[in-house]
């Protein structure tokens, strides 16, 4: 049976996982190819960062548009689209003969690629578990990290083997051959679709705070921004820490490793939370124990204690960013949820490109990153701050009720 909850429901989330997993690539191949493709340009660092900047941009408006374009077509199209736009952008960045093809093809086309495969396959998978959709959703949000702990490695001894044009061309062609295929196994709509078809009207949103729609999207946007200016200190950061302090950056790379690989721990036990509790409560849990975890960082630079301080935040943080697709789907109508989970996403992506800039410029001003993590916890103060405000008026109007 195809129904909610069931059998074929999780099926469908191990499909999501890896479709999420391959078309990662978009958003971590750049990471590790920045220095080779600057040395081939012949550009500064600055200059290629460039590149990873409309990255991002795109990854932020592809995760609105894809999302509109699951509410209104379904995943299918979403993700054949994805893989094309990957395939497409990888291969005429490898073509690429200066910075600004480059820098268009990662942003043009990888980034808005790429998006389709985190919020709009979060926000799909959503619609297809209600007892448990917050270890769903939780475990379909960490394909990304997945990716993330995946591809880097891969890609850096493609690019020592073969050259980062030809790692290029091979990742686009790994996109197209790979995920259209996955995408075919998600043709089935979900399951309030074909309630509505059937005359059934869908289940409206289980809670509320008394809030218009836009103004909650809005706060929940801007929590999403917060909590992401204080999670991106550490982990854009972290590697340039380490070498800083005189450890060198392999082990900011050990650090950024376990930090990621915790966070995958950290997102399934916080949709497990969820399940009980719901988003808003997952929220300010998750936003407490960051801010501890980023004390942890402003309280020693000794080696191990900068090990276990990576290992908390880890922890910690990674159930922030699915608790937003949560909250989403606990306040609004599910025909709505692709655009505004991609939404939602979209300003945690501008928060960590926000946070690592700002955790730069307060290094170049001070000389240290201490203030950088300063300014982490009060971004993530204002973080738990909604948090505490939603979950306190929330819970008056259920009393009211």
């Amino acid at each position: 049976m195809a129904g909610v909850d069931s059998r074929y429901a999780w099926w469908r989330l191990a499909a999501s996982v890896t479709i999420s997993a391959l078309g990662g690539i978009g958003m971590w191949s750049i990471v590790v190819a920045l220095p080779v493709v600057q040395l081939d340009l012949g550009v500064s660092r600055s200059e290629i960062s460039f590149a990873y900047t409309t990255t991002m941009l795109g990854f932020c408006v592809g995760g609105a548009f894809m999302g509109r374009l699951v509410d209104t077509k379904g995943i299918v199209p979403a993700i054949v689209l994805s893989a094309v736009l990957l395939a497409a952008g990888f291969t005429a960045a490898g073509l690429a003969p200066s910075l600004g093809w480059y820098a268009a093809a990662q942003g043009l086309l990888i980034g808005i690629g790429a998006a389709a495969t985190f919020a709009p396959l979060v926000a799909d998978i959503s619609h297809w578990f209600e007892e448990r959709r917050g270890m769903a959703v939780a475990i379909a949000a960490s394909g990304n990290y997945l990716a993330g702990a995946v591809w880097p490695p891969l890609i850096e001894l493609a690019m020592r083997d073969f050259g980062w044009r030809t790692t290029y061309f091979g990742a686009g062609a790994l996109c197209l051959l790979t995920m259209v295929p996955l995408a075919l196994t998600l043709r089935r709509p979900p399951p309030f679709q074909a309630a509505e078809r059937a005359g059934i009207a869908a289940a409206a949103p289980r809670r509320s705070v008394g809030l218009r729609p836009n103004s909650l999207q809005a706060l929940i946007g801007v929590a999403g921004l917060a909590c992401c200016v204080a999670m991106s200190m550490p982990q854009v950061h972290i590697v340039a820490f380490c070498a800083d302090l005189g450890y060198g950056v392999a082990r900011g790379a050990e650090m950024l490793s376990l930090m990621l690989g915790f966070g995958i721990v950290s997102r399934v036990a916080s949709g497990w939370v969820a399940d009980r509790v719901g988003g808003v409560a997952t929220m300010l849990l998750g936003s407490v124990l960051q801010t501890v975890a980023l004390i942890f960082y402003t309280t020693s630079d000794a080696l191990i204690s900068l090990y276990v301080a990576s290992a908390l935040f880890g922890l910690f943080q990674g159930g922030l960013v699915p608790s937003y697709a949560i909250i989403v789907r606990e306040y609004f109508p599910p025909k709505e949820a692709g655009v505004r989970i991609g939404i939602a996403m979209s300003s945690t992506i501008i928060g960590m490109a926000l946070g690592g800039w700002m955790g730069g410029v307060l290094f170049d001003l001070t000389g240290s990153y201490r203030a950088a993590f300063l300014n982490g916890i009060a971004w993530n103060v204002a973080n738990a701050a909604i948090g505490w405000w939603l979950l306190a008026r929330q819970g008056r109007r259920t009393a009211m009720a």
